[in-house]
């Protein structure tokens, strides 16, 4: 169905929010089609960007409460890491970084001209983890917090702010051998690397959100389906589409707005992220 902004977005408070995960520096590539095996495709356009999983999410929570927020990540000590530093503090960000003697992780995306994407990443996910030297002592002080990757002590840290959000890429092991009981787990239904079986959840989240792209999406344990909301304009490019659909409702429910509103704002985000090149 088609809605305009969900009018609860004018009211978001500033909160105090952080986003704890990973960052890529991604180029992005207009293609007539994905190529097939043994086929060579021409790219009518690029750009690169500073994105992935963590950067989407906390700029898309800092649009929506019009305030900076914290992205607790790290970076290589390289050139891409210094621009991935300077175009996430254009974008309204407070970078807290665990800076690393090793590369900073690339990436690539290739777009259709009807959409789809194709990802693929190069070089190992730098995550922040809780023996850094990060503001882990300060999580108290945070309203929301959403994880896309750290360790198991990361996560322990993180649990002191007032509503913890995660996305199953952290990895089923490290929420399991965290112990850690989350507010909500938010993640693609679709995509095999973000799957999950909520009945093995242990600890079991308040809420899991399995998102499902056009087909809406499922909340348990209630088995909730919710209905997706048809952008403003032509779908262009799928990429940052779920980061951005989990930050704004980690952002609403850090808010204490009910889970129908957080959805529908959430939903909102993912859908009009569709409707421009790259995730911003």
């Amino acid at each position: 169905m088609r809605i305009d902004a969900p009018k609860e977005i004018l009211s978001l408070p500033k909160l105090k929010l952080a986003v704890i995960g990973h960052v890529e520096w991604v180029t992005f590539l207009k293609v007539d089609k994905l190529p097939l095996a043994g086929q060579i495709s021409h790219a009518k356009d690029c750009f690169e960007e500073a994105a992935g999983g963590a950067a989407v999410a906390a700029v898309q929570m800092a649009r929506l409460i019009n305030n900076p927020v914290d992205l607790i990540t790290s970076l290589g000590k390289d050139n891409y890491g210094e621009k991935c530093y300077e175009r996430l503090t254009k974008l309204g960000l407070n970078l807290k970084v665990a800076w690393r003697e090793k590369p900073t992780r690339k990436g690539i995306s290739l777009i259709s001209k009807d959409g789809e994407r194709a990802i693929t990443v190069i070089g190992e996910r730098l995550q922040p983890i809780g023996s850094d030297n990060l503001p882990w002592s300060e999580m108290k002080n945070y309203d929301g917090v959403f994880i896309t990757a750290t360790d198991k002590e990361g996560i322990r840290f993180a649990r002191k702010a007032r509503f913890l959000s995660a996305t199953p890429r952290t990895g089923q092991q490290t929420l399991k051998n965290s112990k850690v009981k989350l507010n909500a787990l938010i993640g693609s239904g679709l995509d095999p690397g973000e799957k999950i079986n909520y009945e093995e959840l242990e600890p079991k989240p308040d809420i899991y959100i399995s998102t499902k792209g056009e087909s809406g999406g499922t909340i348990f344990p209630e088995n909730i389906k919710y209905k997706p909301i048809t952008p403003s304009s032509k779908e262009i490019d799928t990429y940052g589409c779920g980061d951005s659909f989990a930050g704004a409702v980690t952002t609403a429910l850090s808010a204490k707005l009910n889970l129908e509103q957080a959805i529908n704002i959430g939903a909102y985000c993912g859908a009009e992220c569709s409707t421009h090149y790259g995730p911003y």
